[in-house]
Order: C-alpha cells, then structure tokens, then sequence
C-alpha cells in the first residue's frame, strides 16, 4: 500500500576523512586524527563510498523519495551529480550554530538537521553505511496517518544494565549509555520508558516534532552538547527524539528483528552469508572500532556486486 498524501526526504550525514584539509582542521580542533575509541575511531571518518551503493539502493527500492539532502563539513563526493536535482549537499555552517562549529560529532550535527532548508516535514535520515534491501513503500516508514514508525530492536535493554554495571564497577559503552540517558529523560518528563535499543538504521521523523523537541523537550541537553567537538557521554541520541514522539502518541512503535532491519559488523560478519540468511528490508554495515584496513577491504567489492547498476546521482 503506498501512500502519496505527503512528500518523504532522506537525510544523510557523510564525511571524507581522507581529506587532508578535513583532517587538518580536526587535528587543529581535537589534538588527534582518532584514538581508535569507540567514539573517536577510524571508521566514523573513513570513506569507503558507501554513500554511492545507498543511493543506487535508493534508486531501487525508494524511489518515491523526492529529495535526497547530503549534510557534510565543506565536502562533497566527488563521483556526485550536482546537475540531478533530486540531490543537494548542505554544509554544517548552513544549520549549525556558531558555538557548535566546527563540530566533529554527529550527535550534535544530527540535532539540527530540522533546519536543512527545504526539507520536507515528513524526513527519513541515514548515514552513509545503511541501505534499502527490498522494494518498500511509504508506509514501511510513515502510517496512513502520517505519523512516524519508530523501529527498536526486540531485545530489552532495561534499566537495571545499568545498575548491575556500576555495582561491578564498569561503565555502560557511550552509546548505550546515551539512549539509555535520553530514555530516562522521558520517563520523567512524560511517565513512560522505552527499553529497547534504536534498530541502528533509517529511522522516520515529522520535522515539526522533531524541532520542539530539540528547542523546547530537550533544550538544556542540546546547549550543553554544542561544545563537544566528538561524541561525549552526556550528549543526548536522537532516539530521545523518537521515544519523545512516541510518550506523547505522535509515532508508532515497532519490535524488529534481523529479517526487518539488519546491523551487519563488518570484522566479524560474513556479508553475502548474513543477508542471504535474513534477507533484511533494511541493514547496515557497520564500521567501528574492531574494525582494520583488511576488514574494510571487502566492503565495496560486496557492495558493487550487490548494487551493480550506476544510478542517476551518480556522474
């Protein structure tokens, strides 16, 4: 079923490490290129064009997308058609605050991302390692009543994680930490706690919702993050955003598994093996701090394969 009663964007944020004027200013800003950690690791900055096969996947199994909307810091791929007018990049200084540049942290890049000029009120974001896997219509990501489906994983992630970590006297990895602490928040705003993780992959979002939350649900833990120049604990996840919209029963909430949505690691999985087995609608996959140049080596040949046709993004 497909609904054509409102206009869907797709939003990705992309970044070239290689760039060495990129890298530079990084440097100058950070005092290091990456640390390997989990926030601060090769992969976040690494371009493997990725982006190149999610477009070609777009092109495939969305192509009801109207606009496609590339967020980046002065950059842009270099095998992109600008000429296509389904496509346009935007830098960070042309929706980010001036406090916040340069800002080396998606979290922070992602707050702002309602501001894009032109953006549809309907959105889908990505980043650049996710893709479409099977043809799928509007109401995969919105219902017929145009509100957003948010996608969380069927495995709980509770509280008492939490717990049971500082009594053993460890601490929560930033990410989990940072969905957990923007789930609180939630629940002491408006009384209800989400406890499953994001599904790591394209979400849907009402821009209009998603600005009040960062201006008015969210303001104090926005303007605290606009400082953090790479991924700090304390910086809220945009899940915050969706939880939020779910609270106050302006999203729908879905329990996915892998044959939905899958998270493929790139230094353990085999790929072709992992999505002939699920046959996920949508998967990621995944770069991180586990993962060497050797790893990193398998991904555009199986992405080629898998997308083989150049799409209309594409010079």
């Amino acid at each position: 079923m497909v609904n054509q009663n409102f206009e869907i964007d797709l939003v990705y944020l992309w970044v070239d490490g290689s760039d060495p004027q990129w890298m530079a200013k990084k440097i100058a800003v950070t005092g290091n290129a990456n640390d390997n950690s989990e926030v601060n690791n090769k992969g976040r900055y690494f371009n493997n064009d990725e982006l190149k096969y999610s477009l070609r996947s777009v092109e495939i199994n969305a192509a009801w997308i109207r606009k496609v909307f590339i967020v980046t810091d002065n950059q842009k791929p270099d095998w992109l058609d600008l000429n296509n007018p389904k496509v346009k990049i935007v830098d960070h200084k042309d929706i980010l605050l001036p406090e916040a540049l340069p800002s080396f942290n998606s979290s922070v890049i992602e707050y702002f991302l309602y501001k894009i000029p032109g953006l549809s009120e309907h959105f889908l974001f990505a980043n650049d390692d996710m893709f479409f896997n099977a043809k799928l219509s509007p109401n995969y990501f919105f219902s017929q009543d145009g509100l957003p489906i948010v996608r969380l994983k069927r495995k709980l992630f509770g509280k008492w994680h939490n717990r049971l970590k500082t009594l053993l006297g460890k601490k929560l990895g930033q990410y989990r930490q940072k969905v957990m602490d923007g789930a609180i928040l939630v629940e002491k705003k408006f009384g209800k706690y989400y406890s499953s993780l994001p599904h790591h992959n394209i979400d849907a979002y009402r821009k209009s919702d998603y600005q009040h939350a960062v201006e008015v649900i969210f303001k104090e833990q926005v303007t605290k993050s606009l400082g953090s120049k790479v991924r700090t604990y304390g910086d809220i996840h945009r899940s915050a955003f969706s939880f939020y919209s779910l609270a106050i029963g302006q999203a729908y909430l879905k329990h996915v598994g892998r044959t939905e949505s899958s998270r493929i690691l790139v230094y353990r999985h085999n790929f072709k093996k992992y999505l002939d087995h699920y046959q996920p609608d949508l998967f990621c996959l995944n770069d991180d701090q586990h993962v060497n140049d050797e790893n990193r080596e398998r991904v555009k040949p199986f992405l080629e394969q898998l997308f083989p046709v150049k799409s209309s993004f594409e010079k």
